[in-house]
């Protein structure tokens, strides 16, 4: 099968890309710090966008840099492109070729602003157009549902933002690779899990920090492999009003790892297990968690997204073919999707 043969590249993949992509990262992240550059705008669409929201976190911390993500159809269909004064331009797109995203990188380029393009084809329209491009170096991927091009999207994003510190960070990012092949070990015991959700129309996915991107991703991969219509909040805001549509047996699905925000989100997943009930699912790196888990092996906090979407991977794809879905043929979708 095309996508689970795609999701057992990702290890490989991501080794590939701590060794080779170092100079393409290091470029990037030049632009990024030079002295004119006070903030980033990333234009991203689907699976990239919820990567963008990964940059937003982690470039903010490891570079310092405020990170929006773009309107495209402002540059599009309302034609009034935004002052980038003081931004780097940034895009992200598997294929490089959506006409919406081109058109905020070109108006980067006409602001005479510094661009960057992520992309998986170095001979795209998104590689050409750009000062420096980071290729993701995973291969032809032919499944619909993005896997193995969204990690290596992550990877590239936090090999740009190691360049501020290489030396403590390089432990960490050799730590993923492995990490991810051991949730891949696991995948039986991962799907095994996904029989308790069998049934479900609706979800709520929950993640915040570093792993609100993770809910974002994991939610987009409910509804295209699944057709589950899944619904992503960061824990903090979920208890702003969407608490409330929470019931006995509602399905939950969530992300707690140990770091600065573990402490919070797990007092809202008691919080939910207490007073609703809720079928409550989580991707944890503490096995001694007590709520119903799928334990991820522990890396830093900051390159943790990588490894726990492969776990929501593999729990969306297994849930599907419960659900007796073939998720290599989600109905409506083509692998590369052209907005303006």
């Amino acid at each position: 099968m095309t996508l689970l043969s795609e999701m057992a590249e990702q290890p490989a993949i991501l080794a590939g890309l701590i060794e080779h992509g170092g100079a393409d990262a290091a470029g990037a992240a030049a632009l990024l710090g030079s002295p004119d550059v006070h903030h980033v705008v990333i234009a991203a669409r689907g699976t990239s966008d919820n990567a963008a929201r990964y940059a937003k976190y982690l470039w903010g911390s490891k570079l310092r840099l405020p990170v929006t993500l773009a309107a495209p159809s402002l540059h599009t269909s309302y034609a009034s492109s935004p002052d980038f004064s003081g931004a780097a331009v940034v895009g992200i797109s598997q294929s490089g070729q959506s006409p919406d995203l081109l058109a905020v990188v070109e108006a980067g380029r006409r602001q005479g602003r510094p661009t960057i393009g992520i992309t998986n084809d170095p001979d795209s329209p998104l590689a050409a157009l750009v000062d420096a491009v980071v290729p993701l170096r995973a291969g032809p991927e032919r499944s619909v549902a993005a896997t193995k091009t969204y990690t290596a999207t992550l990877m590239a994003i936090a090999l740009i933002a190691a360049q501020a510190d290489t030396a403590s960070a390089a432990a960490d990012l050799n730590a993923v690779p492995g990490a991810v092949a051991e949730v891949l070990d696991g995948s039986a015991g991962i799907g095994e899990m996904a029989t308790t959700f069998g049934p479900v129309r609706g979800c709520v996915v929950l993640g915040r920090g570093y792993n609100y991107s993770t809910s974002f991703e994991w939610a987009l991969k409910l509804q295209e492999m699944a057709y589950v219509l899944a619904h992503p909040f960061s824990t903090a805001d979920f208890a702003h009003g969407p608490f409330a549509v929470l019931e006995p047996e509602f399905p939950v699905l969530a992300v707690a790892v140990r770091g600065a925000l573990f402490d919070s989100a797990v007092e809202m997943l008691e919080r939910i297990r207490r007073e609703r009930q809720a079928n409550l699912m989580v991707v944890t790196d503490d096995a001694a968690l007590g709520l119903s888990s799928i334990v991820i092996p522990p890396v830093e906090e900051w390159v943790s997204p990588i490894s726990a979407i492969v776990a929501g991977q593999v729990f969306t794809e297994a849930l599907a073919r419960l659900r007796e879905i073939d998720p290599e043929q989600p109905r409506g979708l083509n692998k590369v999707t052209k907005t303006t």
